[in-house]
């Protein structure tokens, strides 16, 4: 049995694989962002592919590892030392640790993501929220949807960008005039930087949903501050213009600590209240049909261009905003919803 531990950095992916004695097989290896392709041939070079393991704070590879038939497993906090204020433990930890724990790492399924196995955590976050939440929601810092006032739904699209999917999306965006609100990555803007320039060029917006897709409510203050100012530093430098002020936690995630230091840093703290759940890939014409059914003035719809196979979201969009115009519906970006004189502040 091998163990391919995965940890992450500023500079990409490295890959460290032991075996059931925890011998190293192979050097450790670097792949940077845009080399996910090669990251996934390098394990299927093994006549036994390793398991795969990666961290919590790393949810923007497991589902193109599933996509690509591996098996992912993924190791908690408890399970591995302290975090540096940025990057994961040494990817030889995470492949140690998966190979000692008992019982094993949390595999992964490909219809939950990488928050397999805490969804109950992340509702009771939720919930404990709450308070802080509609706090945050009267200054304007914390909404899921628009004031409803005026006939508008935003299309946004999460933890991009990622070829080919990326290019597709903005195809057909363009193909109906759409504007749409991209909340990217940082680990991938810094490896895309022309689909950032793109979006910028077609008059989408453009904003933060931290580096690698953590779950915020296990960031220390100083880990969420490198996640979201690195991230802002490349989307700047990508799109030539000012930092984004607009932020999605991965996940929906958050806690009352997590809500004040947004507010805090001048970020306004954006969730959705459509979500067709696209990522699970329950077919194009389910999605186009939930978004169609769903979304009304106001509404601010949840879909994603990366972490896995898109092309069911890619599938479902002319259908959706061809749907939602037939309503009498128009399509803004999400920073001109907030322009409206009212919110409402309703959380997940």
């Amino acid at each position: 049995m091998l163990y391919s531990g995965i940890g992450w950095s500023g500079d990409g992916f490295t890959v460290d694989v032991i075996d059931e004695h925890g011998e190293r097989r192979r050097p450790a290896r670097l792949f940077g962002p845009r080399d996910t392709q090669e990251l996934i041939g390098y394990l299927r070079e093994f006549a036994d592919p390793p398991f795969a393991v990666i961290d919590s704070t790393n949810g923007v590879l497991d589902g193109r590892l599933m996509a690509a038939g591996l098996t992912v497993y993924r190791a908690d906090p408890q399970l591995l030392g302290a975090r540096p204020d940025f990057g994961s433990v040494p990817a030889g930890e995470i492949a140690a640790a998966a190979r000692r724990a008992r019982p094993e790492p949390t595999r992964l399924q490909r219809d939950r993501g990488t928050q397999t196995g805490r969804e109950d955590d992340l509702d009771a976050f939720a919930r404990s929220s709450q308070p802080a939440w509609e706090q945050w929601a009267a200054r304007g810092t914390c909404v899921s949807r628009g004031s409803g006032e005026r006939p508008e739904v935003s299309l946004t699209f999460d933890d991009g960008p990622q070829p080919p999917y990326t290019g597709q999306v903005l195809d057909v965006l363009a193909r109906y005039g759409v504007k749409a609100t991209f909340f990217c990555t940082g680990m991938f803007a810094k490896a895309y930087p022309e689909y950032l320039a793109r979006m910028r060029e077609e008059g989408h917006g453009v904003a933060n949903h931290t580096w690698s897709h953590p779950m915020l409510f296990e960031l220390t203050r100083t880990q969420l501050a490198e996640q979201l100012e690195r991230t802002n530093e490349v989307i700047a430098e990508a799109t030539g213009g000012p930092a984004p002020t607009l932020f999605r936690p991965p996940y929906g995630s958050r806690s009352p600590e997590v809500l004040e230091q947004l507010a805090e840093s001048g970020m306004t703290t954006v969730l959705w209240d459509v979500a067709p759940d696209d990522w699970q890939m329950p077919g194009a014409d389910t999605i186009a049909d939930r978004v169609v059914r769903e979304a009304g003035p106001g509404s601010i719809v949840l879909l994603h261009d990366s972490g896995g196979d898109r092309s069911q979201t890619v599938a479902s969009l002319a259908p959706a905003i061809e749907g939602l115009l037939e309503r009498g519906l128009t399509f803004v970006p999400v920073e001109e919803q907030l322009a409206a004189p009212a919110l409402t502040g309703q959380g997940r």
